[in-house]
């Protein structure tokens, strides 16, 4: 059974985005921190995205390697993205690339199906898709690198749940800019 991760950078306040999808409060990462996610991309054998996610990253990623002030961490990254399989969920979009698969129906179901199967762990992200698979307690970990900045409103990390979830730390680190990751895996 494969593992299923979300992790995001998050404000202190608990947020992913500020109101109008605004991310510009965590500007660009530390190296360290961007290595870290860099680890944690290379670790996953398959990434699940939102629509909006999805544009974000499939905005710059595919071709982050060939900028002229890319970072040899970045060029990676890039050449990573490209290469890891990804299934993006969607309803409102026609067509995805960059080995990727497109599902319009029910994403509980795909994903509880892709969970089943041997394999590394997935990465997902994306608030209402994240979202989604946590209602229906199929997130095995969360990572947080939380910054400290508070937005007081806009897209939460954390969905509402009908239920408690309980977790384990596993990992806490600092970085650079006063970021602090904190990991957690779900109880059993």
């Amino acid at each position: 059974m494969r593992k299923l991760i979300f992790g995001m950078n998050v404000t202190l306040d608990g947020y992913i985005a500020a109101i109008g999808d605004d991310i510009g409060w965590s500007g660009p990462p530390s190296d360290e921190l961007f290595q870290w996610w860099l680890d944690q991309e290379r670790a996953s054998d398959l990434s699940l995205y939102g629509r909006k996610l999805w544009e974000t990253m499939s905005s710059y990623w595919p071709t982050g390697d060939q900028q002229p002030d890319a970072t040899p961490a970045e060029i990676e990254f890039a050449r990573n993205w490209r290469d890891t399989p990804k299934v993006v969920f969607s309803s409102t979009i026609d067509e995805v690339d960059w080995n990727t698969r497109l599902v319009t129906g029910d994403a509980v179901a795909e994903i509880t199906r892709l969970k089943a199967e041997d394999g590394g762990p997935m990465g997902i992200g994306g608030a209402t898709l994240a979202g989604a698979a946590m209602r229906a307690g199929l997130i095995d970990e969360y990572a947080l690198a939380t910054y400290p900045v508070l937005v007081g409103a806009g897209t939460p990390f954390f969905t509402a749940l009908d239920s408690w979830v309980n977790l384990n730390l596993v990992e806490t680190r600092t970085f650079p800019g006063g970021v602090v990751l904190n990991r957690y895996e779900t109880r059993r």
